[in-house]
């Protein structure tokens, strides 16, 4: 099922993510990360306030792992880091969008055609049927 999901041209939103994400953690808040040189949204995480802190002193991303529940200094495992370049909060300040330059690589986990790491945002939905995606990163 991950494969198909993450890889599949089937639209699967899934719409209990925050619920689970959230279910039994207290004070985390969405962040926006975006490349600073193509300006392009590749990833949306959560982040809490010990990971917003090591972002600021690192320099580099530093998120909230929703799924392990644990600080994700992100490329520790995969060496795909991002130095933190800008910081912004949005006008109710219950979220970030944090600015980003890849030392190498893409975001994501996944891969495509080529072996290489990509942006998370690598499918577009097809505005005619709302349930198919186009996968612009093969």
């Amino acid at each position: 099922m991950s494969r198909e999901l993450e890889e599949g041209l089937e639209l699967a939103l899934d719409w209990q993510k925050l619920e689970k994400a959230v279910a039994g953690t207290k004070g985390i808040i969405p962040v926006a990360v975006q490349d600073a040189d193509s300006r392009e949204v590749i990833l949306v995480a959560y982040i809490n306030q010990l990971a917003f802190e090591e972002s600021l002193k690192r320099k580099m991303l530093v998120l909230w792992s929703s799924s392990r529940q644990e600080l994700w200094v992100k490329g520790a495992t995969s060496g795909e880091t991002f130095t933190l370049v800008e910081a912004y909060v949005n006008c109710e300040q219950n979220s970030l969008l944090f600015v980003v330059r890849p030392e190498r690589g893409g975001i994501c986990h996944t891969k495509n055609a080529r072996g290489v790491p990509r942006n998370c945002y690598y499918r577009r939905i097809n505005m005619r049927d709302g349930t198919t995606l186009e996968n612009l990163d093969v």
